[in-house]
């Protein structure tokens, strides 16, 4: 038929057999059939198939049936008798109509490839300028130290570095340096031998020697004691080391990935960590951004989240809401991505729509009026004399902090018109730069004072 592939069935039985055993594009079905019908072939092919395109053929007497049939997901009928170019023309237009639905999920999906790499997701500059990085040091042997906030991503950073390397095939070893007691840091990282301790009842090997040929992974490496920050010196150096307890030297071929939410540039100063391990240490650099700079990214994140959960709670949660988004650009993120994606988790099983609403965000994200003022953060507290300009200014500040610089909000809970907050706060812009270059009361100016 018209040179395609065409698989017969002579009851809808049958035909839901052959669909679960053959690639099908298109069915042509009788609406009454025995047994099995043609609508409920149809409920059956669109649960399990949604791509399936479905024409229906309907005698006179069933017509309602059939248009019932197109709106449960039917692409079009035809009446008995059944002109055949007629039918041709018709399948010629449900299938083009298929292909283009087929291109457009594919198209969807390579452009949101484009912005993940290595289960990294952004496509705002300073992210691209982190995958760029990465795709460049990861094929060497040298050692790199990813920087950033908690819940920045610094793991999934490192285990990028790792799937780009020559190392992919061998282990990735990850150690939380701030998680073990000195005690325990030590033996974990180098092993230790039968009797080295008390409780140390057999050999055991380290962490260095289980990523042998691969890649380490020390998270929190500023909480590294000294004494063992020398361990760590002379294993970069000169590539062994000794077990707890031991005496053999075991030669060991790792590369090493060092992560830290602090300044050790300032531990160094402080005479916390050692100068030369961290110079060692230091060799690549990582800055990974705060989720606050690259809210152009929150938009994918979100969506990338929404599809996780929706899967694993079966749940069909695909939009979010302008109010809902517009929270959450306005929030500032301290807990960074770890906290945007627990917010999503919590939003999508709290929703009962299709969407995520301002109502099913975190209350932090998205804060209610008593919220707001019950919060002990935004107390006001002025000295008896204060002016009510001073009064007026501290409302102002506190209030837009408590709502993440969301404008709106703060205006409607001032009870102000947002032009009047606009004008006050330029009013106090210039205000500030006559007085002091500091922002105002240690809130950050770029919140308060946008531009």
């Amino acid at each position: 038929m018209d040179g395609y592939k065409v698989i017969t069935a002579e009851t809808g039985r049958e035909a839901k057999r052959l669909l679960q055993q053959n690639k099908v594009n298109l069915i042509l079905t009788d609406l009454r059939m025995p047994g099995i019908d043609g609508l409920e072939l149809l409920s059956f092919s669109r649960e399990l198939f949604p791509y399936i395109e479905v024409i229906v053929i309907t005698g006179y007497g069933t017509i309602e049936t059939a248009v019932k049939a197109m709106k449960d997901g039917a692409y079009d009928f035809v009446t008995k008798p059944v002109v055949l170019d007629k039918l041709s023309a018709l399948i010629e237009k449900a299938l083009s109509k298929q292909r283009l639905a087929l291109e457009n999920v594919y198209l969807k999906e390579k452009l949101k490839n484009r912005y993940r790499f290595e289960q990294m997701i952004g496509k705002g500059k300073k992210m691209r300028e982190v995958m760029g990085l990465i795709e460049q040091v990861a094929p060497s042997k040298t050692t790199i130290m990813i920087n950033g906030e908690s819940g920045t991503g610094k793991e999934l950073c490192a285990n990028a570095i790792h799937t780009l390397s020559p190392r992919v095939d061998k282990p990735f070893i990850k150690v939380h340096c701030a998680a073990l007691s000195e005690g325990i840091l030590e033996s974990e990282l180098f092993g230790h031998e039968k009797g080295a301790f008390t409780g140390a009842y057999e050999s055991k090997k380290g962490r260095f020697e289980l990523a042998h040929k691969g890649t380490l992974f020390l998270d929190e490496i500023s909480a590294i004691p000294p004494h063992i920050q020398v361990k760590l010196l002379r294993v970069l150096q000169e590539r062994e080391f000794e077990r707890v307890g031991g005496q053999k030297t075991i030669p060991v071929d790792v590369r090493l990935i060092g992560a830290t939410n602090k300044d050790l540039a300032q531990a160094v100063k402080d005479g916390w960590f050692r100068e030369d391990l961290y110079y060692r240490l230091n060799v690549i650099n990582v800055n990974l951004p705060p989720l606050r700079e690259r809210k152009e990214d929150i938009h994918i994140l979100v969506e990338y989240f929404m599809d996780k959960f929706s899967r694993e709670n079966q749940k069909d949660v695909r939009q979010i809401t302008p109010e809902a988004t517009e929270r959450l650009l306005a929030y500032n993120w301290p807990g960074n991505i770890r906290e945007l994606l627990n917010s999503i988790e919590s939003a999508v099983v709290r929703s009962t729509g299709g969407a995520i609403g301002a109502q099913d965000l975190p209350h932090y994200v998205a804060p209610t009026f008593s919220h707001i003022v019950n919060s002990s953060e935004c107390r006001i507290s002025l000295p008896v004399g204060s002016s009510m300009e001073e009064l007026e200014k501290e409302a102002i500040i506190k209030t837009l902090s408590a709502t993440g610089g969301n404008k709106q909000k703060a205006a409607q809970i001032l009870g102000i018109g947002l032009k009047t907050l606009y004008r006050k706060l330029e009013h106090l812009r210039q205000e500030e730069n006559l007085s002091s270059p500091k922002p105002l009361s240690g809130v950050q100016k770029s919140t308060i004072f946008p531009g």
